[in-house]
């Protein structure tokens, strides 16, 4: 797996929208995979940045379950100076925090199209194994079985 591949798309996300200042893509618990920033006079912490806006949307995925309403699109927060998008990625939520006056329509469209693409490459990085068909065992758990199963006749 190209290890470059979380900063290429997220560097194509970021320079989209003229009003995106940071893309963070954080996995289901919080943990920041990847960021890219514009030039920013303040320090962030990327890291706490991305953990929150994981929980956040982990946790208002779970109210939407919880209420029977479908799944979860985006999370949008918005504050006085700016807001932050959440959408997920599969196994990976991505965070876009952009200034007050972005175009929200583009932003929609950004992470909508960016996240089928970056939901393939977290799976890859991952190592996220496809289901067996047919709901068989895999070679490598038949082998272990094979391997217990002389152990017990010893």
């Amino acid at each position: 797996m190209d290890v470059k591949a979380f900063d290429k798309i997220l560097a194509r996300i970021i320079k989209s929208e003229p009003g995106i200042k940071k893309v963070i893509l954080a996995d289901r618990t919080g943990l920041t995979i990847a960021h890219v920033s514009k030039f920013s006079y303040y320090p962030v912490d990327v890291d706490g940045i991305g953990a929150i806006a994981s929980a956040v949307f982990c946790a208002s995925e779970e109210q939407g379950r919880s209420l029977e309403i479908g799944d979860l699109n985006i999370v949008t927060s918005e504050f006085q100076e700016g807001k932050i998008f959440a959408a997920a990625t599969g196994q990976g939520v991505l965070c876009i925090i952009t200034d007050k006056d972005v175009n929200i329509g583009m932003i929609r469209l950004v992470m909508k199209s960016a996240s089928s693409e970056l939901q393939d490459v977290l799976s890859e990085f991952l190592g996220e194994q496809p289901p067996i068909e047919g709901g068989g065992l895999g070679d490598e758990e038949e082998d272990l079985e094979a391997a217990l199963g002389d152990l017990d006749q010893a």
